[in-house]
């Protein structure tokens, strides 16, 4: 069957109409991947899944909010967006504007976003602004602009940005027939896990799942502001999709861990990166560094002995590894150079 995009797929769950016009690049439909070497890893007596969100056209889980946010900025006639960034929703609002023939200005933090995210939203001809600030201040200032000009704001504080991002929960319920006992997924601006949750229980709601999963979300040590209970006015970490210290959805995400009987907890640097390289060398998956807090949630829950063996545990990996390669470069072997001769390359390989 052909992919018709999230929209099409699950209009019926969607605020369409038919005179929505539908900005599609196709997104969705991402790759489910059972991880067998990672489990045995962590713990044989579960079932681990990815949910790579890093297949969606532009990288990033991004674009199953982002489609449905320019689709009904347009049908509301709107001429211009405006996002605030640490770099995957600029790439996503910047590609989907272009397609939908919008302006999108994009605010970004200075030095604070990898750079083939910026790369992404420059190509695709957005208005790029750095400020001399953090994504918090930047949000700030996109919503004031939002607020008294005719703009519309595409980050998730837009409703119809979660709407899109719960389709991802109905991808992973059909892929199981059911739905799993665990979703962990990163933490930044805690929209995906609100999102996550909506599209679980409309499902339930519905009759096509039996139950719903406990959603355990993750943020990065040093931008924890839920775990700790307050702003984080100088978030820090390597991983800068969720380098976020005052989430525009805390509220929300700390409601879909309560009701789910989940958690939101934060996990180190130094596990995030773990986590990281052990997604690529034992399942041959590049994501993100923020990505992998998901999985890096699963080996420290596992250490403290959540499970109990037999449950099907699902991560979120939001992002491609080649949105930051700089990251992967850096922390990868360097490649042997040896003179153009067959003899010195067997030296190499131990033959």
């Amino acid at each position: 069957m052909r992919w018709r995009g999230v929209i099409e797929q699950y209009r019926e769950y969607l605020s369409v109409t038919d005179k929505t016009p539908v900005i599609t690049l196709n997104e969705g439909g991402t790759p489910f991947i059972s991880c067998n070497n990672l489990a045995k890893a962590i713990n044989p007596e579960i079932s681990l899944y990815l949910k790579f969100e890093g297949a969606n056209p532009t990288g990033s889980f991004k674009d199953r909010g982002m489609t449905m946010a320019i689709s009904k900025a347009v049908e509301e006639g709107a001429r211009a967006v405006i996002c605030a960034s640490t770099g995957n929703t600029s790439a996503s609002a910047a590609a989907y504007g272009a397609r939908a023939g919008l302006k999108v200005f994009v605010l970004i933090p200075e030095g604070k976003i990898a750079v083939g995210k910026l790369a992404q939203a420059m190509i695709h001809q957005a208005c790029v602004i750095q400020i001399e600030g953090n994504f918090d201040e930047a949000l700030s200032i996109v919503k004031s602009i939002a607020s008294e000009y005719p703009v519309t704001i595409v980050n998730s504080i837009n409703p119809y940005r979660l709407e899109g991002q719960k389709t991802a929960a109905f991808e992973v319920c059909d892929h199981l027939a059911g739905y799993p006992d665990y979703h962990f997924l990163p933490v930044g601006n805690a929209g995906n896990i609100t999102a996550y949750w909506m599209g679980y229980k409309e499902y339930y709601k519905n009759g096509r799942t039996s139950g719903l999963p406990r959603m355990m979300g993750f943020q990065a040590a040093g931008s924890a502001p839920i775990v700790y209970g307050h702003v984080i006015e100088n978030p820090r970490t390597i991983a800068t999709a969720i380098r976020i210290g005052n989430p525009a959805g805390w509220k929300t995400a700390v409601e879909a861990a309560t009701e789910s009987n989940g958690q939101i907890d934060m996990v180190t640097d130094e596990e995030i990166l773990k986590a990281y390289g052990m997604l690529a060398s034992l399942e041959g998956v590049f994501c993100e560094a923020a990505s992998a807090a998901s999985v890096a949630g699963v080996i420290k829950k596992n250490k403290e002995g959540l499970f109990s063996g037999g449950e099907r545990v699902v991560c979120t990996l939001t992002g491609h590894g080649l949105k930051d390669t700089e990251m992967a470069i850096n922390l990868s072997k360097r490649p042997v150079t040896v003179k153009g001769d067959k003899v010195e390359v067997l030296k190499v390989l131990g033959y």
